[in-house]
């Protein structure tokens, strides 16, 4: 089980490997398509009435991402990402957040500079093996990006809240 900190105020993801299980559909017209599982949406919507914020950072521009906007009014969600580091800690200056009160959610090697960031780092079971000797203290869920994986963060910070607050 994951150790998580009734602390957090925040969560911040990748989206690519993450949220999905990092296919992509192209059709014969050359339109990209991603497959989300409801699972992992139900688990956003479960962390935001937890109070806890939510944010995506994205490598890859995609309007798939204003979906969270237009659905449950997150703010923070940054596509086209190069330099996730810079945004996420931008992210935390703006909200007024230590490394304890956030964490990140990443699969790859690029999102290691927000690794670095925060005090609690988790990545999907289908992450880069990269990342298991790069990033210190990673936690692994036991489900694959695309296919569970927020939702198992989301159940447990959730149910974290609700312990603190009985």
């Amino acid at each position: 089980m994951l150790k998580l900190s009734n602390k957090i105020k925040m969560v911040v993801s990748d989206f690519d490997g993450v949220f999905t299980d990092g296919s992509i559909y192209i059709s014969e017209k050359n339109e990209v398509q991603k497959k989300l599982n409801f699972k992992d949406i139900m688990g956003v919507s479960l962390m935001l009435k937890a109070g806890i914020d939510f944010g995506i950072i994205s490598g890859e521009k995609s309007n798939i991402l204003n979906y969270f906007e237009d659905k449950f009014g997150v703010k923070e969600i940054h596509g086209g990402i190069r330099q996730k580091g810079i945004v996420l800690a931008d992210i935390m200056q703006r909200y007024n957040l230590k490394s304890d009160e956030v964490l990140y959610i990443g699969d790859d090697i690029n999102d290691i500079p927000a690794f670095d960031l925060v005090d609690y780092k988790i990545a999907p079971k289908n992450l880069n093996p990269i990342l298991s000797v790069s990033v210190e203290g990673l936690q692994i869920t036991d489900n694959f990006g695309g296919n569970g994986a927020i939702r198992e963060i989301a159940d447990i910070l959730v149910n974290i809240k609700q312990n603190v607050c009985s």
